[in-house]
């Protein structure tokens, strides 16, 4: 009797096992705990649940899993965009995109995570700013800043000087200043009055003066009319 049991459980067993759901990865790190092999590319995570497949580029060579939700590299993707398009995302996540305001507000409720900034000027010069913590409000709060615990990596320090802040966009006005940020600069972003730091702004070229702080800007390492070749933003759960 007991032969024809285990007989009939090995039977059943493929079919029990072939249907168990899988677990959704939220971030690039759960894509790399559920295969530690994973390189770094494009990969589908659910930040917001089960319909919210979303592509996102995995940075699993800096030190940890990192989940990349904005990147500039060539210029190839027109970041000047209304408030709909910023809270939903857009871009091509194999190049140059925006995750969505809406997609990083619901990873930063989930879990707590540091930020990475990468930066690249033309000259082949890399530096970086790094923060211990990084959360957004949700949108009916502006989708806020909340961004401390600063260390240079030679970058020196862009978004203290944002922290607090709202987003702002060319059609949604939510800086501190009298005119509209966005407007000013061709941007989008966590505007004061207005910025240090302009990494949605217009790609341009390098050092340029025609048009002042437009360009996609770190100020306090290159200046205002330095227009940075790369620039990305990545977010990891604190260890």
């Amino acid at each position: 009797m007991m032969k024809l049991l285990s007989a009939f459980i090995l039977l059943l067993l493929p079919l029990l096992t072939c249907c168990e759901p899988s677990i959704l990865p939220l971030d690039c790190s759960d894509v790399y705990n559920q295969d530690t092999s994973r390189t770094s590319g494009v990969y589908t995570i659910y930040p917001i649940g089960a319909t919210s497949a979303v592509l996102v580029y995995c940075d699993m060579d800096s030190q940890g899993q990192w989940t990349v939700f904005q990147r500039r590299l060539d210029g190839s993707v027109n970041f000047y965009r209304p408030w709909d398009q910023y809270k939903t995302g857009f871009g091509n996540a194999a190049g140059e995109y925006w995750l969505g305001l809406e997609n990083v507000f619901y990873l930063t409720q989930r879990k707590r995570y540091e930020l990475m900034v990468n930066m690249e000027d033309f000259d082949g010069n890399k530096v970086f700013a790094r923060y211990s913590s990084f959360s957004i409000d949700g949108e009916s709060d502006g989708y806020r800043l909340n961004v401390s615990g600063f260390t240079d990596g030679g970058a020196a320090d862009g978004l203290s000087y944002h922290n607090g802040q709202k987003f702002t966009t060319f059609d949604k006005d939510q800086d501190s200043w009298p005119g509209n940020c966005a407007k000013s600069f061709q941007g989008a972003f966590w505007y004061n009055s207005c910025h240090l730091a302009n990494p949605n702004g217009a790609y341009r070229w390098g050092a340029d003066s025609t048009l002042y702080a437009v360009g996609v800007e770190w100020a306090l390492w290159k200046g205002h009319n330095y227009s940075l070749k790369t620039i990305s933003m990545k977010i990891r759960p604190v260890q």
